[in-house]
């Protein structure tokens, strides 16, 4: 689905990171903390802006705003103010890293990342990724995971871009090969359309057993448009039946969760994450950390219109839903304000 994005935080107005900067240094200065002026400073500037505070941070008092930070915050209230802090590549790479650190391996926090994001956003993380970690994103992901999952993982990180240039310079073509223009809105073409959905179809429920690795190739090669185009003519060559329910009767484990993520994605990316912050909050327990990485993943794109989608799904609005939740404190304060309470 087709959306104007709505951020939660913008730019603020007469932004000045030197003054910004004092009054940071003022609230971690001395006995106690004021939290409060940390909330209502880094809660509401872009994270363009949040970066020139902390250049303003280092050269008015030759300090590293990060590690103050750290050494006056803690909890989940620290784990949003540094995430805030964060330039928003390195922020996803960080999270990443962190599913994949030591015993055990968080899949639905690879999952959301991986398989909800363009060309363009994989292509940054993996640049980053291996900037910041010493090691392929690829190749750790490998590591990590198993079987036709690992695969669609794979496909999903490799993307090499070559390109046409016009005599102008400027770029006329765009050829991306492994994960082949999936999320981009070029190349669509009707009767891949339907040849598509006929091979998974054929591999499918056409079939005894299933052919993983056609599910894989052709969510992995195919733009988002491309993609709803697919699954529409999968309609039609299965009688009637969604790709969803294919998916369901015939995949299972994490495979089945990254394909059907990135289904949820191409039909309507904002339902996609107010479901995951739904669950995020839902029953006994928070899960505290997809609740903070996509509230502020998602606060300068589109947090707006996933609020919306938020109440008109479960009748409460994000707002109340945080509030109610298991969250508390500082940390609770800092999600609305991210959130805006309004």
């Amino acid at each position: 689905m087709d959306y104007i994005p709505e951020p939660t935080v913008r730019p603020f107005p007469d932004f000045n990171a030197v003054e910004d900067a004092t009054l940071l240094r003022k609230a971690m200065k001395g006995f106690g903390t004021d939290e409060q002026a940390i909330i209502d400073i880094l809660c509401n500037r872009s994270n363009s802006q949040r970066q020139q505070i902390k250049d303003a941070f280092t050269r008015e008092y030759g300090r590293d705003i990060i590690a103050d930070l750290k050494s006056e915050l803690g909890g989940k209230f620290e784990d949003v103010i540094i995430g805030l802090m964060d330039n928003p590549v390195e922020y996803m790479c960080n999270q990443l890293h962190k599913a994949m650190k030591g015993l055990g391996t968080d899949e639905e926090t690879i999952v959301e990342i991986i398989c909800s994001r363009n060309n363009r956003e994989i292509k940054e993380i993996v640049d980053n990724y291996e900037r910041l970690y010493n090691r392929p994103l690829a190749e750790h992901l490998c590591s990590e995971t198993e079987s036709s999952f690992r695969r669609l993982l794979t496909l999903l990180v490799t993307v090499i871009f070559l390109t046409n240039f016009v005599d102008s310079g400027a770029i006329k073509n765009v050829y991306l090969c492994g994960f082949q223009g999936v999320r981009e809105e070029f190349n669509i073409d009707p009767d891949k359309a339907r040849e598509d959905a006929q091979s998974l179809f054929d591999a499918g429920e056409g079939q005894w057993g299933t052919n993983e690795e056609i599910f894989n190739k052709v969510f992995s090669h195919s733009s988002y448009g491309q993609l709803r185009l697919i699954f529409q003519e999968y309609k039609s060559v299965s009688g009637g039946k969604c790709i969803e329910e294919s998916l369901k009767s015939e995949l299972s484990g994490e495979l089945l969760d990254g394909l059907m993520a990135i289904v949820e994605c191409v039909q309507d990316k904002v339902l996609f994450y107010a479901n995951r912050l739904h669950k995020a909050m839902d029953g006994f327990g928070t899960n505290d950390t997809t609740l903070i990485r996509i509230i502020i993943s998602r606060s300068e794109i589109d947090l707006a219109n996933i609020k919306r989608a938020y109440e008109k799904i479960y009748n409460k609005t994000l707002i109340s839903a945080v509030k109610q939740s298991e969250t508390s404190g500082d940390y609770k304060k800092a999600l609305l304000a991210l959130i805006g309470d309004a």
